[in-house]
Order: C-alpha cells, then sequence, then structure tokens
C-alpha cells in the first residue's frame, strides 16, 4: 500500500509529518529520513488499530478495494 505523506519543516528544527487520508496520523524527526521512518511506523500502528473490532455493538468493520 502506498500512502502520499507532508513533510514540513518545525519552527523548532525538523520535520512534521503526516498523512492527510489518516486523520491524526502525525509524527515527527530531526531529519526528513527519520521523520519518513517514524510516520511509516505511526501508519503501520494506525492501521492495525483501526483492524481491531470496535467495541460498540451494531458496528461491523468491511474491507473494499477502490
Amino acid at each position: 500500500m502506498k500512502l502520499k505523506v507532508v513533510l514540513e519543516r518545525a519552527e523548532e528544527g525538523g520535520y512534521v509529518v503526516y498523512v492527510p487520508s489518516l486523520p491524526g496520523c502525525v509524527s515527527q524527526g530531526e531529519t526528513r529520513e527519520e521523520a519518513l521512518r517514524n510516520i511509516k511506523e505511526a501508519i503501520e500502528l494506525y492501521l492495525a488499530d483501526i483492524k481491531e473490532p470496535l467495541p460498540r455493538a451494531g458496528v461491523e468493520i468491511a474491507e473494499i478495494s477502490v
């Protein structure tokens, strides 16, 4: 799976990186490479978390391909 990420230089140095298609999936790093490694890990955790069954009755998770 390929996702687009946005890298922004942080005012205090380093980079902030986020995934527009995954709300709240944000990370950072001192270098571009570190920021990209960190966001990859954040994406993996984000996606693993949403695959877990939701605790509410009547909620279903389905997968679709586009």
